[in-house]
Formats: structure tokens, C-alpha cells, sequence
């Protein structure tokens, strides 16, 4: 079966939310899911968009895919940030991780970016692993920190 990475547009919005919810559950917190719909859409598609994607679609079916926006380094200029590749548990092994990953490499290198970064659980072992095949520099020694909002 043919696999395709492409752009994706507004319309695979459901298909992408549903993989979203299947990555929570994988990372044993599906209650941290609390974007509408409407505003994934409006921020992926609308006016002023602030991420973009490519989906993997096998058979009209997608599959996985791969989201990022630009982050800024006062170091580095602009970068991609990768915030999730996914591929839904029944479609692993296929390589859609690789093309999905290749194609992002394309876009940011097509783009300019100085680099790529993202960030993965350190109990992850087959992301880790995934990783390190692209020869990824895993670093330990910064500390996420975040400020959360409601309302």
C-alpha cells in the first residue's frame, strides 16, 4: 500500500484530534487534552496560523502525522520546533515515522531554519530509539519549565 506525506489542510482536523487523544493515552495523560476543536482548527488554519502539518494517508485513511511552528533562539535565529509525531498504534513498523520525519528535515531545511528541536519522555525508549538513528543530540540537562492558564 502506498503511503503519502502531505501538507495537511483543515479537513484532516478530526482525524489528527483523534491521534492526539491515542498519544495521550500512550503518554498516561489523557486528561492534559484540553484544546477545542474549534481552536485547533482557527490556530492550524485560520487568518493567522501559528502551526502546520503533514499527515501520513494510506489509502484515504491518515495515519499519523507531524506538527511544528517556528521557535525563535536569540543564539540561533529560527528554528523548527517539533511538538508531536504521531502514527496511530496500527500503522507502526510501516516507516511512516521516517517519512514523516524526512519530510519535516525537508521543510526546514526548504525554509532555512537553523535547526530542529523537540522534546521526547525519557521513558520513551522506542521514540528515543527512533531518534537516535537521525543521530539527534539528546540533552539532559535543561529543565522544562511552564506557567499554565485558564479562562
Amino acid at each position: 500500500m502506498a503511503i503519502t506525506i502531505r501538507r495537511a489542510v483543515k479537513e484532516d482536523s478530526p482525524a489528527m484530534m483523534k491521534l492526539i487523544h491515542e498519544l495521550a493515552l500512550y503518554e498516561k495523560a489523557p486528561q492534559e487534552v484540553t484544546v477545542t476543536m474549534d481552536h485547533f482548527v482557527e490556530s492550524g488554519f485560520g487568518k493567522n496560523p501559528v502551526w502546520w502539518a503533514f499527515v501520513a494517508e494510506e489509502n484515504g485513511v491518515i495515519s499519523g502525522f507531524a506538527l511544528y511552528y517556528i521557535r525563535y533562539s536569540t543564539w540561533k535565529g529560527q528554528r523548527m520546533y517539533l511538538e508531536d509525531i504521531i502514527v496511530t498504534e496500527q500503522a507502526r513498523g510501516k516507516g511512516i515515522g521516517r517519512l514523516l520525519m524526512d519530510r519535516l528535515i525537508e521543510e526546514a531545511k526548504e525554509k532555512k531554519f537553523t535547526g530542529m528541536m523537540w522534546q521526547v519522555l525519557e521513558w520513551n525508549e522506542p521514540a528515543i530509539n527512533f531518534y537516535k538513528k537521525y543521530n539527534a543530540a539528546l540533552d539532559g540537562e535543561w529543565i522544562n519549565c511552564s506557567l499554565n492558564f485558564t479562562g
